[in-house]
């Protein structure tokens, strides 16, 4: 036994000193792996800090995207390839979550991953339907308890943010929401817009420029302060629903196991980039706020993350699919 758990120590030192050497760090080009189509504020946000790197530290980076399966077609390309730093996964908050709202998740998130850097975050905003005569959350709310099975809400994606602020939604309405998902937020913004469905919560990067256009009606912004990019859009607290507070963000992760000199190396890389990109103003342009953190505490806020869904998702009885 002794003599297996020397040649195992050894092996696993054998791997780190393989993988664990950062020299020249990155030697070769760097794959951002996205698992959404290009368009979003998840590609967005990927392209941004992809080509700062390039442009201020001379290391190439591309961006792939590889949509489907709520974002795990993306997440076990990068979960399966060898732990070097060359491979990277770039999502948002539904990277987490998959675990809790697939049945046959094809891995865990948390635990199957290496947390590398958190980037940005950017509230969300409530649209609802242009057919409707209410102009606030509070009516909203009011009109739901009256006839809860007249109101649809529509989620882009399970387990995303605009799934997760839509049961804090009914959780501090104190009612039971009808939850229609879609296949991304381009179907469901449709559907809204037609009326045939009518509350949408999702980023604002993609609601506002419908709602600012007359496309869907816009009722709040998720954040305790009024945002930039739409000023005369009330804060939920100022529409009448104190607490509905709910930000969607966006992560960088590695596989499994690459090296914490790889990891710390990438964090300040992709740390600087993002600074930079906040300096310059291109971040605000799209309604993001820049966050720069070390690896551990962005391990520290994905639990924190999770559990809260996690919550969220038990008081709505959320059965995964």
């Amino acid at each position: 036994m002794l003599l297996r758990s020397a040649t195992l120590a050894a092996a696993v030192l054998s791997a780190t000193c393989a993988f664990g050497q950062t020299g020249n760090f990155p030697e070769r080009q760097i794959r951002f792996v996205v698992p959404f189509a290009p368009g979003g504020g998840v590609d967005a946000t990927a392209r941004l800090i992809a080509q700062q790197i390039q442009d201020k530290q001379g290391a190439q980076v591309i961006v792939e995207n590889r949509a489907g399966s709520n974002g795990t077609i993306a997440g076990s390309f990068v979960q399966q390839a060898t732990p070097d730093g060359y491979t990277l996964l770039y999502s948002g908050a539904t990277h987490v979550m998959a675990r809790y709202v697939m049945s046959k998740a094809p891995y865990d998130p948390v635990t199957d991953f290496t947390p590398v850097a958190r980037t940005g975050e950017a509230p969300l905003v409530v649209v609802g339907s242009p057919k409707l005569t209410q102009n606030s959350l509070k009516e909203i709310v009011d009109e739901v308890k009256k006839a809860p099975d007249k109101w649809t809400f529509a989620v882009p994606t399970l387990g995303a943010p605009g799934h997760l602020a839509t049961l804090l939604f009914g959780k501090l309405a104190g009612v039971k929401l009808t939850i229609l998902p879609f296949r991304g937020t381009a179907p469901a913004l449709n559907d809204v817009a037609g009326g045939h469905v009518q509350i949408l919560i999702d980023a604002g990067i993609v609601l506002l420029p419908a709602a600012q256009g007359g496309t869907v009606k816009a009722l709040a912004i998720t954040t305790p302060k009024r945002s930039g990019l739409a000023p005369e859009l009330q804060t939920s607290a100022e529409s009448g629903m104190p607490g509905m507070e709910y930000v969607s963000w966006y992560g960088i992760w590695g596989p499994k196991g690459v090296p914490a000199d790889v990891t710390a190396k990438l964090n300040q890389m992709i740390n600087a980039a993002t600074s930079e990109i906040v300096k310059e103003g291109r971040f605000a342009k799209l309604g993001v706020e820049g966050v720069q953190e070390t690896p551990a505490q962005f391990a520290a806020y994905i639990v924190k993350d999770v559990n809260q869904n996690a919550e969220l998702l038990k008081a709505a009885d959320f059965k995964p699919e």
